[in-house]
């Protein structure tokens, strides 16, 4: 599993709509498996589940991406968590599956990063 934290100059929708387009734009395993959006007062929050096949594993790994601008700073906080990559009942290594899914969605935001 692995965990990432950043803040973004985007809202939480435009934050997904970015990470969508990179994992599954020309992707053949790419997919979103669920996006829940809520607003209220001007705020959002959106939790978006995704998931690809990663060769190196023979497994499909997660990504799940949590964003919200609840912090009333004009920003927005992101945390992206890549897991499930693992083969086997009891072996937990993904071989980097769940780092590399969750770092390509780090890259794709890094213009948008505070």
């Amino acid at each position: 599993m692995e965990t990432r934290d950043l803040f973004v100059s985007v809202s939480p929708s435009r934050a997904a709509d970015v990470v969508i387009d990179a994992l599954t734009v020309g992707s053949v395993s790419g997919r979103i498996v669920d996006q829940y959006t809520r607003s209220a007062d001007g705020r959002e929050m959106v939790v978006l589940i995704m998931e690809k096949y990663f060769m190196r594993t023979s497994n499909r790994a997660t990504l799940t991406m949590i964003a919200d601008n609840f912090d009333g700073e004009g920003r927005t906080k992101v945390r992206l968590t890549g897991s499930g990559g693992g083969s086997g009942a009891f072996m937990k290594f993904d071989w980097g599956a769940g780092a590399s899914f969750s770092g390509k969605a780090e890259e794709v935001l890094e213009q948008y990063r505070v």
